[in-house]
């Protein structure tokens, strides 16, 4: 789900494919693309307007558009790269992402939960259950800001909502888990795996994983470089 970087996302869609077979794929995005490879289907929403908006509209309207059991969750900038390291045990939990780093003095104060117990997994890049998709809207779940001051979605799922999630019977997998299922920060868990089936940003060893970028953009940039303003002429 996105308004930016459309191209390079249907790009990630296209690698995520590559050797699984998906109950659906789906791009959720403000105008329908010319050109839509097979396989992917496109479904309308509003524009996102900025990341609060792509946060809110991940806990409280993805679950519109996904008619699966399980929805995995991907951008540009994450997507997956092994798919061979897929593990069943994955979806004994309603929620999987890549594990945080543990915070240093009073950063990420966001990463506790409500009983002050640290909280490891979470990223937008994950595996998710369609009834966990559903449970904000449900359960009236308040949309707030973290301990940090922002809105983000994991956060809000993972750290701040995590004891009304379990209450309600599901699952949030743990770092032993998730260390196998995606790689963000290189944290010591992260880095006695020998490659992740997800990852997300090009950090550390990450660094080796694909970067799509739109040939259309750079022709743009190109030209706009040789493209001086009135006013540069009006003064020579």
């Amino acid at each position: 789900m996105t308004s930016v970087k459309v191209y390079e996302t249907i790009k990630a869609l296209e690698y995520s494919m590559k050797g699984i077979e998906f109950g659906e794929v789906v791009l959720i995005t403000h105008r329908k693309p010319f050109t839509l490879p097979d396989g992917i289907t496109y479904k309308h929403t509003t524009k996102l307007t900025d990341i609060d908006c792509f946060n809110y509209k991940t806990v409280y309207e993805l679950g519109n558009y996904i008619h699966t059991d399980y929805v995995l969750l991907i951008h540009y900038d994450g997507f997956v790269v092994h798919p061979e390291k897929w593990q069943d045990q994955f979806l004994a939990y309603d929620y999987i992402g890549s594990p945080w780093p543990v915070p240093e003095g009073d950063k990420h104060r966001c990463f506790y939960d409500i009983y002050g117990n640290l909280c490891r997994v979470g990223n937008s890049i994950s595996l998710r259950s369609k009834r966990l998709l559903d449970f904000p809207r449900k359960a009236n779940l308040v949309w707030e800001k973290d301990r940090d001051g922002f809105y983000n979605e994991d956060v809000f799922l993972c750290c701040m909502n995590k004891h009304k999630i379990e209450e309600a019977g599901m699952r949030i997998a743990p770092v032993e888990v998730a260390k196998y299922f995606g790689h963000e920060h290189p944290v010591p868990e992260t880095l006695e795996v020998d490659a992740p089936f997800v990852f997300h940003k090009w950090w550390g060893r990450n660094e080796q994983y694909p970067r799509f970028e739109n040939p259309w953009t750079k022709r743009w940039l190109k030209i706009k470089g040789m493209i001086r303003p009135f006013s540069f002429w009006r003064q020579r």
